[in-house]
């Protein structure tokens, strides 16, 4: 079975299709510096979205996300781009937990795993 992989760089890549099956890495915001938890959720889940199909695949199909967050008083504030981004119906398996993330710039960091 083939693996097909996206922006491939020298520590890791960004998407990874094994048979039908897409995994993405761990996603932050574009240009965080000084976004909102608002802001650096909606670029992480554009960016879902792109590699998503990229892969043959969209959000209809995630099977599982992991959500890192740099403080829990902002789970609200995630949670309302993330509920108005999801698919009704076919909401994934889903953990969020508070963690510091590689700089403080970041707020929020999403991985996912879809069928296609």
């Amino acid at each position: 079975m083939t693996i097909q992989r996206f922006e491939t760089g020298p520590r890791m890549s960004k998407a990874v299709v094994h048979g039908d099956t897409v995994y993405l890495a761990g996603l932050v915001a574009d240009e965080p510096k000084g976004k909102s938890v608002t802001e650096q959720t909606k670029s992480i889940l554009a960016q879902i979205d792109g590699f998503l199909a990229k892969a043959g695949t969209d959000k209809s199909k995630i099977l599982t996300a992991s959500i890192w967050i740099t403080d829990m008083t902002t789970f609200a504030e995630m949670n309302a781009v993330w509920d108005s981004w999801v698919s009704p119906g076919n909401t994934p398996a889903r953990a969020t937990v508070e963690a510091r993330l590689a700089t403080p710039d970041y707020k929020v960091e999403i991985m996912v795993t879809a069928a296609r």
